[in-house]
């Protein structure tokens, strides 16, 4: 799986190259400004960009303006973006096409290499990968929804862990219960929210986050 990363830390942008290399990524480029990634987004044609939301020489939001363009010059560019803090504006750019292949994790999260490693590549596969601290801070704005409110605490247990991007399988791993309860709670927390039942794990994940985010 080719990558291109970019990251103008050199320190970070070397660890990631080495960890990415580690699970057997190819770097196709490694690079450290805006410019140079809307070039190596043109030319390469990468099966995923990790891409850092600040870089030269704006240092503001250009990494992420570049990543956007590049995925509206070639719809569907899976890219993952990483930032230093959250900033629910970055989520809200990323999904507003409504398709999948986007991510949003903190830097913090790169330092967790089985967890970055799985976000590159659900990212990759056309998935959704978002920052659990991004999925707290939206549910937290919108605690004293009335439907949110109507769910039990395993309920919302079960959405956080899908707003990030996971599966019934992973969800139920990770809570440690069959996939047929998951399968119960996500149908019961589509009913509360009022949203439509889907199969499909990228679609549901954005009708949750679109619901989360409503009223911003």
């Amino acid at each position: 799986m080719r990558v291109v990363l970019a990251e103008d830390l050199f320190l970070l942008r070397d660890g990631l190259v080495r960890m990415l290399e580690a699970f057997d990524f190819e770097i196709a480029a490694a690079v450290e400004s805006g410019p140079e990634l809307s070039k190596a987004l043109a030319e390469l044609e990468p099966d995923v960009a990790v891409v850092d939301v600040r870089l030269p020489p704006s240092h503001t939001d250009e990494g992420l303006q570049c990543a956007l363009a590049a995925r509206r010059a070639r719809p569907g560019l899976p890219v993952l973006v990483l930032s230093q803090h959250v900033e629910q504006l970055y989520a809200r750019e990323l999904l507003a096409d409504g398709n999948g292949g986007v991510g949003y994790l903190l830097k913090d999260r790169v330092f967790d290499a089985e967890q970055f490693v799985d976000a590159v590549r659900r990212v990759a596969a056309g998935g959704t990968a978002m920052d659990p601290t991004v999925i707290q801070q939206l549910l937290t704005r919108r605690s004293g929804n009335e439907p949110l409110g109507a769910l039990t605490p395993r309920e919302r247990e079960v959405l956080e862990l899908m707003a990030q991007g996971r599966s019934n399988a992973a969800i139920a791993a990770q809570l440690v219960v069959t996939e047929r309860a998951i399968a119960k709670h996500t149908s019961n927390i589509f009913a509360k929210l009022g949203l439509p039942v889907s199969d499909d794990d990228n679609r549901r994940v954005l009708a949750v986050l679109a619901f989360l985010d409503q009223g911003r």
